[in-house]
């Protein structure tokens, strides 16, 4: 990483995707898209684009943002460490995620490996009183894989453990597969952005029902 690199970065989307998950762990497991298809797509290919994420997520204030990168700037065992361990973690979530989407149990390995990671991060944190309650906070310049991926897990066990998992559920558009948590009165949400992807939907049929139509006309 380059010592004067900023937390952004031309590279990636990771500082401007779309927060439309509801829940921090979600958003992070939608810094990618279209897995197993063609038009996969990763944010998350340096461990500065892990860095411009967590700034943008509001994980990360800007100057601890800086702090973060200039620490792994000059360090590339800890550079690596963040990016290979920020990509397990999504991974989990997002295992987890789409099998409680699915209606299925979750791998049990992976829900033990991410309780394993959130007392690794917990470890390296302090609990704070913050506005008349008790907060997890973790400082950048002495744990800064912790600071940005401690705040993800503890939101990912807190959803498990205390949030309605029927509202946990997967965009159905095409080579999408972001999560998100449905905070409709009827659970009636389908798209991760009904302009992106519920459009393309509506379009789609709309096309099929032309390509029908044609179709059945004689000449």
């Amino acid at each position: 990483m380059n010592p004067t690199a900023t937390i952004t970065s031309e590279e990636s989307r990771a500082g401007s995707l779309p927060l439309i998950g509801k829940e921090l762990a979600l958003d992070f497991a939608n810094t990618a898209s279209g897995r197993g298809s063609a038009t996969h797509l990763d944010h998350l290919l340096r461990p500065e684009h892990v860095v411009a994420w967590a700034h943008h997520a509001g994980v990360l204030t800007a100057t601890d943002g800086e702090k973060v990168v200039r620490a792994a700037s000059g360090n590339r065992r800890l550079a690596a460490k963040l990016l290979m361990h920020a990509l397990e973690l999504r991974d989990l979530i997002y295992s987890i995620g789409t099998a409680v989407a699915s209606g299925h149990d979750p791998d049990a390995a992976s829900v033990r490996r991410l309780t394993q990671i959130h007392g690794e991060c917990i470890a390296h944190s302090r609990l704070r009183p913050v506005g008349g309650t008790f907060v997890w906070t973790w400082d950048p310049l002495d744990a800064p894989v912790q600071a940005i991926l401690g705040p993800i897990a503890l939101s990912a066990l807190t959803l498990l453990t205390q949030a309605d998992l029927t509202r946990i559920k997967q965009c159905r558009g095409d080579s999408c597969g972001w999560l998100f948590f449905d905070i409709t009165k009827n659970k009636s949400r389908r798209w991760c952005e009904m302009e992106v992807c519920g459009n393309r939907a509506k379009q789609k049929r709309f096309h099929a029902r032309q390509r029908h139509t044609t179709a059945g006309v004689k000449p």
